[in-house]
């Protein structure tokens, strides 16, 4: 992976802290650091941190170095490591490369910005790291199948930030549906957010602050004149950087139907996006308003939009399969049903069941010590994800898609099959 070489000396000379050394547990005993399973943050903001914060809650992780473009974010993380153990060990880098290279860290989070997901991943597993990532797993479709395809290769643990997965009530959901108590399932519908704008251009450049890296912030991605709204959170309304609401949530709610569905190593047969409004004006250029009508060979549709009317209260948000012997519905804090005894959590829904975890950061841990695999590995939250990619390549051509999920091509459309695999970096910046 190709950086401007001037870049990546000023990042190793500035950016880096000493490595912390770790005494062996002969000296200290069964708590020492080298007893730990040791992690790097890559991405200092508020999922990163999140996720970090929680992973260090359990007594098996030592934190050892932080990354990110941003001075403010680096530097504030460290500090909280530092004061978690009361030291100042936590090394700060500004370049990823130089945290995935030391040989002491064991686990890697991935909580940067979608378009950083692929090159980050890519380097850990490729250092021999157990990952981390936050969903959508990747940015581009071909980031995706390259991850997932790695993390296998070399047996790597990985866990994609689903974290509903790891909820009672989508668990139930998920084993009632597997277990054919809806019967044939005619229809899914998966509720995602609307999308966001702004009346403000960014047309002009504003001043980049002494404190970010904003070449490296942007990285394999288009670089949009600075604008801090389109920085941190709001990224994810510029389509350079992230997916709008569609990809923000498809590894949600889509994940959770895909679970119920048992197409976590599958997928649609045919997709097509409807109803995508973007803004008149603004510098985000995420879809408002958007549909994507997948068909799968089960004889069923699962729609992904923002205008859905789900469940007894008429929601908008979550999963609601129907099938001939009636619906089951689950969002977060909430599961219903036409027949209430498929939800009832004591209940035996059948023979299939569903993967149970102590906690999505907890299952990570578990599995990092036993080397199994976790509850929404890479390629399942790949293939959650892939009605999104598609959608877009759709949307754009004009045109339903159709796709063979065993061999993960489009089929008969060769311009659309381009779109969907085609990585476009910027400058030397190389998957």
């Amino acid at each position: 992976m190709a950086m401007k070489r001037r870049n990546f000396i000023k990042t190793s000379a500035a950016g880096a802290v000493a490595a912390p050394t770790i005494i062996p547990s002969t000296v200290l005993g069964k708590d020492a650091p080298s007893n730990k399973i040791t992690l790097g943050l890559i991405g200092c903001g508020g999922q990163g941190t999140g996720n970090m914060r929680n992973l260090m809650n359990h007594g098996e992780i030592r934190t050892l170095a932080v990354c990110d473009p941003d001075r403010n974010h680096r530097d504030s993380r460290k500090k909280m490591v530092d004061d978690k153990y009361k030291n100042t060990d936590c090394a700060a880098y500004t370049d990823y490369r130089e945290l995935c290279a030391r040989k002491d860290i064991d686990t890697v989070i991935v909580g940067t910005p979608d378009h950083w997901h692929g090159l980050a991943c890519m380097a850990a597993l490729r250092n021999g790291k157990d990952v981390y990532c936050e969903k959508p797993i990747t940015h581009l479709f071909a980031e995706g199948q390259a991850v997932y395809k790695e993390a296998a290769k070399r047996k790597a643990i990985f866990q994609v930030g689903s974290q509903q997965r790891s909820d009672t009530r989508f668990r139930v959901a998920a084993e009632a549906v597997m277990n054919g108590l809806l019967g044939k399932i005619k229809e899914v519908k998966v509720g995602l957010p609307t999308g966001n704008q702004t009346n403000e251009e960014g047309k002009v450049a504003q001043p980049i602050p002494a404190h970010l890296d904003y070449d490296l912030w942007c990285g394999p991605s288009r670089m949009l004149p600075f604008h801090p709204k389109r920085l941190h959170w709001n990224w994810r309304w510029c389509l350079d950087y992230g997916g709008g609401q569609l990809m923000d949530w498809i590894g949600h709610h889509n994940d959770i139907a895909h679970w119920g569905l048992e197409m976590d190593k599958s997928g649609p047969i045919k997709v097509e996006a409807k109803k995508f409004r973007y803004p008149e004006k603004g510098m985000y250029d995420n879809p408002i308003d958007y549909e994507v009508v997948s068909e799968y060979a089960g004889g069923y549709t699962v729609t992904l939009s923002n205008r859905h009317k789900m469940g007894s209260g008429n929601r908008n948000m979550g999963t609601q399969w129907i099938g001939e012997n009636g619906w089951i519905y689950v969002d977060r804090g909430r599961i219903e049903a036409s027949n209430k005894e498929w939800i009832i959590e004591k209940n035996d829904r059948g023979p299939k069941k569903a993967y149970k975890t102590r906690g999505h950061h907890r299952n990570f841990v578990e599995c990092v010590k036993s080397r199994e695999q976790c509850i929404c590995n890479a390629e399942t939250g790949h293939r959650s994800a892939t009605p999104g990619h598609i959608g877009y390549v759709s949307d754009q051509l004009g045109r339903a898609i159709k796709w063979d999920p065993a061999k993960e091509e489009v089929i008969g459309d060769p311009e659309a099959e381009k779109i969907l695999k085609t990585l476009k970096y910027r400058g030397d910046w190389k998957l």
